[in-house]
């Protein structure tokens, strides 16, 4: 199966509308990127994503990327220096066993969703939603080729 079969077409719109929902109340913009795989470690794959993505580029520094690799079994959640100088310690890895949680039983939509509603949450606190606000990223969920 490759990433772009991964999520069936209601899953996939399941997961838009919680980064919908979840930017609606924040500036903070949140990405959602899936492979098959990758080479090297993880979170440097996914560092390169982030930049590949021009999630670097917001305003506030505010973008969260959810990186899932399929045939590896990871995921990462990473955030930008804006949001990394806010949020509590233990913030991504509170949301990754959060995800952890419901990814082991095979429910990856809903974990994923999870995970996008808890940023929300804590993007609003810090990252609240102002009139002159713009959606700088896409909401979609973005797919990648083996490299």
């Amino acid at each position: 199966m490759h990433a772009s079969d991964f999520f069936t077409p209601e899953e996939r719109k399941s997961i838009m509308q919680a980064i919908e929902a979840a930017e609606k109340n924040t500036s903070g913009e949140i990405r959602v990127h899936i492979e098959d795989s990758y080479s090297g470690e993880l979170c440097d794959r996914a560092a390169t994503i982030f930049a590949r993505l021009s999630m670097h580029k917001t305003e506030l520094r505010n973008g969260v990327l959810f990186y899932l690799a399929l045939n590896k079994r990871q995921f990462a959640v990473i955030g930008d220096a804006g949001i990394n100088k806010v949020v509590p310690s233990t913030f991504w890895d509170d949301i990754k066993t959060t995800m952890e949680s419901d990814f082991k039983n095979s429910r990856f939509s809903e974990g994923l969703s999870k995970g996008i509603h808890m940023t929300g949450d804590q993007l609003k606190m810090h990252f609240p939603y102002k009139t002159s606000d713009t959606n700088e990223l896409p909401n979609e969920i973005s797919f990648g080729k083996n490299e």
